[in-house]
């Protein structure tokens, strides 16, 4: 196997999750700091330019809407509103937040017209939301968060440096230190020590609890912004729910037009293979028959052709049906099967899995993974002119969505060139693969390697 081929087939491998120890939890918090204090930092001055410039388009809109001008300064000013809201939204991902599902501006359904994309914000909701948080929740939230910003850093990085500035302020005429305040009132009594020196202590005490609350409440104000941006510019359920029933529609209409293609490929495969054997002996006992009395040793040469007839049809039913669901799938689960396929197949394949041989998924999973990796090695041995290659069989749980997937790759060294072509066999997969919910890859340059894989959701259990 070549070089190249050695680096692109090692560079697919699982992510391995490492659960995080529990007094890391404040270093987590630490290490976002950055990040959420210049967020915070710049949002009270993006949202001041925001509310200029909405208030100034959304009032002069309404104020000359009787000349019709007014449309066209309102339909900017919704435009404006999404743009500064769309800001908000990356701000937050930058700033370490989970990604907030954006709205669908415009149904999936319709074509895009200038007349639909002129007039439609004024009957999206969407818009009037961005305008509201643009000109009116956004200032108010963000002067509060940002004076909270301030101020505790101010205080923070104040406490902790305080004793090196504050011997350069001019100490003449000052009756009243803190420090000496808080001691006679806590303790009831008049207090002796140097003040300057007892504000000083103060001050570094202030700074180090100041600083030690910082990620706190960095994360606090970030967390505050990001639900206001969850409930005002996400997507909203009843579209989640849309999309949810787009998504099935389309698996099912993927999954329908696959099981045909399955159905066409098998009576294709019965009609050249097994049904013409069959024929031919029909024909050879026939013909044995008619020569039994006149020539003995002739009827027993065609029966014996006809005998390895029956051998070979019989090996070619039982090459069918394992491209379905072999004996050991069901006995043993997909591993085991998923090893048989590779030790069957003319190209050597290695399997690489980190999922135990006794691990069981719903039989309907495993049947269709099975599918996926018999078609992958079919193809391989029929159009690949490879001589290695490896596949790949990894259980991975996505850590946003929590939704367990399982990946199917094979990758070799042959010619490539490999494409999604109608009428070709990783067509038909890729519509089995998206019947399922999944994602068929195809990364196949013309002189090799060749990597297709499939990831294919796990159902929950039960």
């Amino acid at each position: 196997m070549s070089t190249e081929t050695s680096a692109t087939l090692d560079g697919v491998t699982s992510i391995q999750h490492i659960p995080a120890r529990a007094g890391s939890n404040y270093g987590s918090l630490w290490r976002g700091v950055p990040r959420e204090l210049g967020f915070l930092v710049l949002t009270m001055p993006i949202a001041i330019v925001g509310l200029s410039v909405l208030q100034s388009l959304f009032w002069t809109g309404v104020g000359t809407i009787v000349i019709y001008v007014g449309l066209f300064i309102l339909i900017g000013a919704f435009y404006t509103a999404r743009g500064f809201g769309t800001l908000e939204l990356v701000r937050l991902r930058w700033a370490g937040r989970p990604s907030i599902t954006r709205p669908q501006w415009e149904a999936a359904d319709k074509p895009r017209t200038f007349w639909r994309a002129a007039f439609g914000p004024f009957i999206n909701g969407h818009y009037w939301l961005y305008l509201l948080h643009t000109m009116i929740v956004n200032p108010i939230v963000s002067i509060v968060s940002w004076s909270i910003t301030i101020a505790w850093t101010a205080t923070a990085l104040g406490g902790l440096t305080g004793w090196i500035w504050d011997r350069f302020i001019p100490q003449q005429g000052q009756s009243v230190f803190l420090s000496k305040v808080i001691v006679d009132w806590a303790f009831n009594t008049q207090s002796t020590f140097d003040p300057v020196v007892g504000d000083q202590v103060l001050y570094i005490i202030l700074g180090m609890l100041f600083a030690a609350t910082l990620p706190f409440v960095t994360r606090g104000l970030t967390l505050m912004h990001q639900a206001i941006a969850a409930g005002m510019l996400g997507a909203w359920r009843s579209e989640a729910l849309q999309r949810e029933v787009a998504d099935l529609s389309a698996s099912r209409g993927a999954a329908v037009v696959a099981e045909d293609q399955a159905l066409r490929r098998l009576e294709r495969d019965l009609h050249d293979g097994p049904q013409q054997r069959l024929i031919r002996l029909q024909m050879d006992i026939a013909s044995a028959e008619r020569k039994l009395d006149a020539d003995p040793d002739g009827a027993r040469a065609i029966l014996a052709e006809a005998g390895q007839q029956a051998r070979d049809t019989l090996e070619e039913l039982r090459a069918l049906s394992r491209g379905f669901a072999p004996p050991i799938l069901q006995d043993r689960g997909l591993v085991s099967a998923v090893e048989s396929l590779a030790a069957r197949s003319p190209i050597p394949i290695t399997l690489e899995t980190d999922i135990a041989a006794g691990t069981r998924f719903s039989p309907e999973l495993e049947r269709s993974v099975y599918f996926v990796a018999a078609e992958l090695a079919s193809n391989l041995a029929k159009h690949s002119e490879a001589t290695a290659a490896r596949l790949f069989l990894d259980l991975r749980t996505d850590p946003q969505t929590g939704v367990a997937w399982l990946d199917v790759w094979l990758t070799d060294n042959g010619r490539g060139g490999a494409s999604l072509v109608d009428g070709h066999g990783l067509r038909g997969l890729d519509e089995r693969v998206r019947g399922l919910r999944g994602e068929l890859v195809v990364d196949s340059p013309e002189g090799g390697p060749t990597r297709v894989g499939a990831r294919i959701p796990v159902p929950p259990a039960g």
